[in-house]
């Protein structure tokens, strides 16, 4: 049995077949390459979720705790406002002046650890997301849909709503200037369709 192929011939199945397999190769180095970058995708964003799940855990896990401390915040502040600062008595007024400082360190310590208020001020459009609606009353000075007063002011810990400021709002037919637009920041729930309390119909 003779070989029909001739040297030269040879040589080109082999260059033949050294190029298949090189692309071959190629092809594996390039599947290999994408499966180690989804990989590596894949574990970068497990991290991230992690230490995101446990970010949340640390910040909110005084929320309970915080909300339980609103009571004594409103007390304190109810407080202050009802004291008799005009009065002479140097007992009454250094008294005065504890209550205050008192409740001076709570706000101050709530704001260190994330928790603010939400106390929208007067004119300010109603944001049922921030705010709950407990009275609606016709208004000369504020345009319907704006707060009129604060009844009890809300707080938000980490841009998370505790508890939504209870407030009285302009009815149907008030006449004012036009309620003020809370801005982005003050509001991070409005991307978001979180409620929080309650809705009125203000539409004049």
């Amino acid at each position: 049995m003779t070989d029909d192929h001739t040297p030269a011939e040879e040589v080109a199945f082999e260059a033949d077949d050294a190029s298949q397999e090189i692309e071959a190769l190629k092809l594996e180095v390039a599947a290999l390459k994408d499966q180690a970058l989804r990989f590596a995708a894949e574990a970068e964003n497990t991290k991230r979720r992690a230490e995101r799940e446990m970010n949340d855990a640390r910040a909110y896990a005084i929320q309970k705790f915080a909300r339980d401390l609103l009571g004594a915040a409103d007390n304190l502040s109810r407080a202050t406002a009802a004291s008799p600062r005009d009065s002479q008595d140097p007992a009454v007024k250094n008294f005065i002046i504890g209550v205050e400082m008192t409740e001076k360190e709570l706000q101050a310590a709530f704001e260190r650890n994330g928790l603010k208020r939400v106390d929208p001020a007067k004119g300010e459009k109603f944001d049922p997301h921030l705010h709950q609606a407990v009275m609606e009353q016709p208004s000369t000075d504020v345009a319907a849909g704006g707060v009129i007063q604060v009844l009890q002011v809300g707080y938000e810990l980490l841009g998370r709503l505790v508890r939504p400021a209870m407030v009285a709002v302009a009815a149907k037919g008030s006449t004012g200037p036009a309620p003020a637009e809370p801005s982005a920041a003050a509001n991070p729930y409005a991307a978001s369709g979180d409620d929080a309390g309650g809705s009125v119909d203000t539409k004049a």
